[in-house]
């Protein structure tokens, strides 16, 4: 034999060349299953070998929709095709997501075929082309989309048709009810229940945590479910892992909240509006946060979660989400009508957003701004304690445990007092324990290059800059705030310092701030 495999022939004629041994499908057209470390986030993908059996006999191709059954369960998943060599031909390869959805273990053997057809696609196409949906597109596609039916281009395509102005006040409260009717919905059987919420658009503006031990140590029940970053260097899931467990269920919920009164975790890992995690995880990448979209996630998880009073923070400013009071009159009736068609009582609340909240920006930098503020410490950002407080008092007015008027003494009351910051740490140990956050191991000041005062802060260069520097998937990454608008500067005084866990990240975040400044200087006028 020769090192390509051929064969002498004893009468001399051309070598014969010897073919690989196949495994042998077995008859009932199973795969083993190989967990191969691959990280898709929440979507299902599996990998299968070009000469596959089931391959060929099933006419699979790349990219394919296919249905993976094991021991009773089955997914919809991306079918990936892969050359010879990383898996063998009766092999099925499954992303991390795909493993843990399937419950899989080494060993198991799955089949896999072709996965129903997609109906609610024709509502998807027809929404491309301009048409109104009404409630029964709403819910098909919702409950394909949680069921992990649509892959992420066909989700893509949805979220943009409906982004833009194209979806009206009804089709908005018609996608908000099928959101809250593809998961569970809590009942937890008192009132008020309270909740609250920011549009976003303001980096560190991390009042969640704060006004939750607020009013909790109150003895209000407060739910608190939060969503990861979307557009943004942290949300207040972020955050809050960096502190404690936030991945519980709704049973571990309801333990906690039934104990302290409030919880702060991450919807992502509920079964309240399912949908509106998968269509976050695409929206993140596409940096597409509709005010349709945005009243639909919103106002579903509020819902879901039991909530009976939800207070609804919108930051206003040139470089924030809203831009201006037409911007921001345009949301609050849109967010009213839905909440009203639901059964939501809502509050509105226009809020400062000339200037991003408190020092840090990136999830683990906001974590130690909101242990300042409710431990009480000296160097506390004065503008996130008023401004939590500011918000609590609305809350506890709103939900009748304080009379108009008095709600900001008690706000002030239970936080310097220590009762809230006592609970908060309640909370925590409730959900798994509370931790300090990380800091990151590289730190790079960015100096003032002329003396001046602080004319302008960009929001959306910063929050850039924050997660450009690696934030918020690591968590210790970001910046830290050194001025506020209206600030006298001199010539080489830090404005920010970036925080970074990889050189190059640090290097990245670094040049992108030189090409575009998030920070105006100008000079006193003469």
């Amino acid at each position: 034999m020769d090192g390509h495999g051929a064969v002498a022939r004893a009468d001399g004629g051309d070598p014969v060349v010897s073919q690989p041994v196949l495994p042998t499908p077995r008859g009932d057209g199973s795969l083993l299953l190989r967990r191969i470390g691959i990280d898709t986030l929440q979507e299902s993908v599996v990998y299968m070998h070009a000469d596959c059996h089931v391959c060929r006999s099933e006419g699979f191709e790349a990219q394919a929709r296919v249905e993976v059954h094991l021991n009773g369960r089955a997914i919809i998943a991306t079918l990936n095709v892969v050359d010879p060599g990383l898996l063998a031909v009766d092999e099925a390869g499954l992303s991390n997501s795909a493993w843990r959805a399937l419950n899989a273990a080494a060993g198991d053997r799955a089949t896999v075929s072709h996965a129903p057809a997609l109906d609610s696609m024709s509502q998807v196409r027809a929404k491309i082309y301009g048409n109104r949906l009404d409630a029964p597109a709403f819910d098909a596609i919702v409950a394909d989309v949680a069921a992990g039916r649509y892959p992420d281009i066909h989700i893509a395509a949805f979220l943009s048709a409906c982004a833009g102005g194209r979806m009206n006040v009804q089709e908005t409260i018609a996608l908000t009810r099928a959101m809250v009717a593809a998961g569970e919905r809590i009942d937890w059987g008192r009132a008020p229940i309270a909740d609250k919420h920011c549009v976003g658009g303001l980096p560190g503006n991390r009042t969640t945590p704060i006004v939750v031990a607020i009013v909790a140590a109150a003895g209000l029940t407060m739910p608190k479910t939060s969503s990861r970053a979307i557009t943004s260097p942290a949300g207040t899931a972020d955050v809050m892992e960096t502190l404690t467990r936030v991945d519980l269920d709704v049973t571990a919920m309801r333990r906690v909240v039934e104990r302290e009164g409030g919880c702060l975790v991450w919807g992502g890992a509920l079964t309240l509006s399912p949908a509106d995690d998968v269509l976050i995880r695409v929206e993140r990448p596409l940096d597409l946060d509709s005010d349709a979209q945005l009243v639909a996630s919103v106002l579903s998880k509020k819902i879901a979660a039991g909530a009976t009073h939800a207070l609804i923070d919108i930051p206003v400013g040139p470089t924030a989400k809203v831009r201006s009071d037409e911007d921001f009159l345009r949301l609050q009736r849109l967010i009213e009508q839905v909440a009203d068609a639901n059964g939501l009582n809502l509050r509105v609340l226009r809020t400062h957003g000339g200037q991003p909240v408190g020092r840090g920006i990136g999830p683990a930098l906001e974590a130690h701004d909101v242990l300042a503020v409710l431990r009480g410490a000296a160097h506390a950002p004065v503008d996130l304690r008023m401004r939590a407080l500011a918000l609590a008092a609305h809350l506890l007015e709103f939900c009748g445990h304080s009379r108009p008027g008095q709600g900001q003494s008690e706000a002030w009351r239970l936080l310097d007092s220590g009762a809230a910051w006592a609970k908060f740490q309640a909370i925590c140990e409730a959900q798994g324990g509370l931790r300090e956050p990380a800091l990151a191991p590289l730190r790079e000041p960015v100096l003032a290059a002329s003396a001046g005062y602080v004319a302008a802060i960009d929001n959306r260069r910063l929050a850039r800059v924050a997660k450009l520097a690696g934030a918020p998937s690591a968590a210790a990454a970001g910046l830290e705030l050194h001025v506020r608008l209206g600030d006298d500067v001199e010539a080489g005084q830090p404005l920010f310092t970036l925080h970074a866990q990889a050189p190059g990240e640090l290097a990245y975040a670094r040049r992108y701030h030189d090409a575009h400044p998030a920070i105006a200087l100008e000079g006193h006028p003469a």
